[in-house]
């Protein structure tokens, strides 16, 4: 990583973060979970944003923000990022069955535009990549979006060949009274789905809606591989980073077995 080579073997990353202007969360869970992770490995991390506006999880206000993603992915490549991270799962899905490849790879070109390569992960795309890097067939979701956009995220799920047994949409429309959940309410609120013969929980598949305190508890409880949207961002930046997969207490895909 270019960081890498400017500090010898100091082993410290940047990491960028795409954000919509109303999201306070992926930049509460995702360093916290690295943060975590420097306890008892020897990387260290710094954390970077640009945000793109957004108020309402609406089609339209999704679209329009989406637009902004490649400013932003130039602001962060202004800084030297060495993995940069589109972290809203719903605008992604919006934009169409595997819409994820096709953005990583545009605002990948646009770091290497700017003369600062750097790999980008959608939070769409490595909640797909997590939930198969299980080894998971079958899944059951929590959502905070409302009832449309809850079955546009598991039609695109299905669409990458994994099932969705069952979904629940919590239908809160403002994106900041999304960001306000309690997290432990995740332990009674995920007992509402139907969990049986499901190989894993997403138990937030929102970056916004917080859940990272629950994971490990609901994945205690409940026998199954635990994730999130935010947990399997984390997971996948680390995979390419080329960094060991572990974070103490967060669920099955950060054990560091995957």
């Amino acid at each position: 990583m270019e960081n890498m080579d400017m500090r010898g073997s100091d082993p410290r990353f940047r990491v960028g973060q795409i954000v919509p202007s109303s999201n306070v969360t992926m930049e509460t869970e995702v360093p916290a979970m690295l943060r975590a992770r420097e306890a008892v490995l020897p990387e260290r991390f710094t954390f970077h944003s640009s945000r793109m506006r957004m108020k309402k999880v609406s089609r339209e206000e999704l679209a329009a923000m989406d637009g902004e993603s490649d400013r932003c992915a130039l602001e962060l490549s202004d800084a030297a990022v060495d993995v940069l991270g589109y972290a809203c799962l719903v605008a992604t899905m919006s934009m169409g069955h595997g819409y994820h490849r096709q953005s990583e790879q545009r605002l990948h070109q646009r770091t290497v535009d700017n003369g600062h390569a750097a790999p980008v992960v959608t939070s769409a795309g490595a909640l797909v990549d997590g939930i198969k890097a299980l080894g998971a067939k079958r899944v059951s979701i929590v959502a905070p979006y409302m009832k449309p956009l809850a079955e546009m995220v598991v039609d695109y799920i299905e669409h990458e060949d994994i099932a969705v047994q069952d979904c629940l949409a919590l239908e809160i429309p403002d994106n900041l009274e999304v960001g306000a959940q309690d997290p432990m309410r995740l332990l009674e609120r995920y007992k509402r789905l139907d969990t049986r013969n499901i190989d894993a929980l997403v138990l937030s598949a929102c970056v916004q809606m917080p859940s990272l305190p629950a994971i490990q508890r609901v994945q205690d409880e409940l026998g199954v591989p635990v994730i999130s949207a935010a947990v399997c961002t984390t997971w996948r930046m680390l995979s390419v980073l080329g960094l060991p997969t572990r974070v103490p207490d967060a669920g099955a895909l950060l054990s560091g077995e995957y």
